[in-house]
């Protein structure tokens, strides 16, 4: 099968290509590198050194005999895309190709706008280059579990039966995002639920908890093969932050009481979940969403279980509560569905079994890139940021 992922050079886009190219798909990558362009300008970079795409590339060709043919370009550039799609002529289409953090589009007006227009315009010209030239073709879209927010009722995948006045129908599940980011994400499901009702695509929504963890199959035969680990307050995950502050001596910044829960699933289930899409696809002018995650922990039981693990490895770890800098609820009921993967053939892992190895000893290797001065929040969701010591003296008082 001939499968274009776009955001091919990211933590995720990368793995997935190594992935589906082992396993004898013809794969090719697409990437701007615009993500490490806005690490420059924040002054942070990933805790492992990551090598070029085209490095990458090259490299992954030596260790595997596959090739990945490498398109350098912008999404919202749409000559770009429709002649990448008539080129490539793909079977499938996974998009990880957007601006992907919710503090970046909650800094200031620019960032906010650009996460909008980046995000929404490049799916709309996948989806316009797909109807003009390969209609037959799966997009597998990367979407978040944040598009539901926290409602006070089961969340269930993609789409609720409702009976009102005496009349049922089934609609899409209310959404309530978080973030500008998130809001993106819910944009982008409504037009491509447009586009497959309207012009007979298809296309399978991935409704994605947090990711963890670096090491898959592929990218432990060669340190060139490395994928991104962030743990920056913009940038990187809870999870991630915990593990480098746990190393680094620093309290770990638990937001609020931490009681916000998640749904998180190790990146070897990422491109599980991908691939049992890709092998599975719906029917033409179907639009289904997946709910991708494997175990739910709240910010709370994340920290202690950082502790405890550190702490096997000789680490003396505590826990701060910073104000939450976030505009959410600390307590709520959180109670999603998540079977359609798991009746596809999905076989979790579980953090308990990967945290130590995997991430934080991982951690330990690259102790002396980690700069502190990333790690404390200081993005504000009710608008503007705070100096990072403003932070720690109100988590202290």
């Amino acid at each position: 099968m001939r499968i274009l992922v776009l955001g091919g050079d990211g933590y995720l886009g990368w793995p997935t290509a190594m992935y589906l190219s082992a396993r004898q798909h013809e794969v090719g990558v697409l990437d701007n590198f615009a993500k490490r362009g806005w690490e420059l300008e924040l002054n942070v970079e990933p805790l492992m050194p990551i090598h070029t795409l085209q490095d990458r590339v090259t490299a992954w060709e030596e260790v595997s005999g596959h090739r990945l043919p490498c398109f350098v370009g912008d999404l919202c550039d749409y000559e770009f895309v429709r002649n990448v799609v008539c080129d490539f002529r793909p079977d499938a289409i996974v998009h990880y190709g957007e601006q992907p953090s919710a503090p970046f589009s909650m800094i200031e007006q620019r960032r906010c706008v650009l996460t909008q227009m980046n995000n929404i315009v490049g799916t709309l010209n996948v989806l316009w280059a797909m109807r003009e030239h390969a209609p037959a073709c799966h997009l597998v879209k990367l979407g978040t579990m944040g598009e539901y927010g926290t409602p006070n009722i089961d969340i269930e995948e993609g789409f609720i039966e409702i009976e009102y006045k005496g009349r049922k129908d089934v609609l899409p599940y209310p959404k309530q995002p978080g973030s500008f980011y998130h809001l993106t994400k819910v944009h982008d499901s409504h037009n491509i639920l447009f586009a497959c009702r309207i012009w007979k695509l298809r296309s399978t929504d991935l409704n994605q908890g947090v990711v963890y963890g670096i090491a898959t199959d592929e990218t432990v035969k060669d340190p060139r093969l490395a994928t991104s680990f962030h743990y920056d307050e913009v940038f990187g995950t809870a999870l991630n932050r915990f593990c480098v502050q746990a190393v680094a001596g620093i309290p770990l910044t638990v937001y609020g009481k931490g009681g916000q829960t998640r749904g998180f699933l190790n990146i070897r289930d990422t491109l599980r979940c991908v691939e049992l899409s890709i092998l599975n696809p719906p029917q033409a002018g179907e639009y289904r969403v997946f709910n991708q995650f494997t175990e739910l922990f709240n910010v709370l039981e994340l920290a202690e279980t950082v502790k405890r693990e550190a702490e096997k490895l000789g680490c003396t770890v505590t826990i701060n509560h910073y104000p939450n800098p976030r505009i959410e609820a600390e307590q709520h009921y959180y109670n999603p569905r998540h079977q359609k993967l798991l009746d596809l053939g999905l076989e979790p892992h579980l953090l308990s079994e990967v945290l130590l190895d995997s991430m934080i000893k991982a951690v330990q290797e690259r102790r002396e890139r980690i700069k502190p001065g990333v790690i404390l929040p200081r993005t504000r969701w009710n608008g503007g940021s705070q100096p990072a010591d403003a932070e720690e003296a109100s988590a202290k008082s």
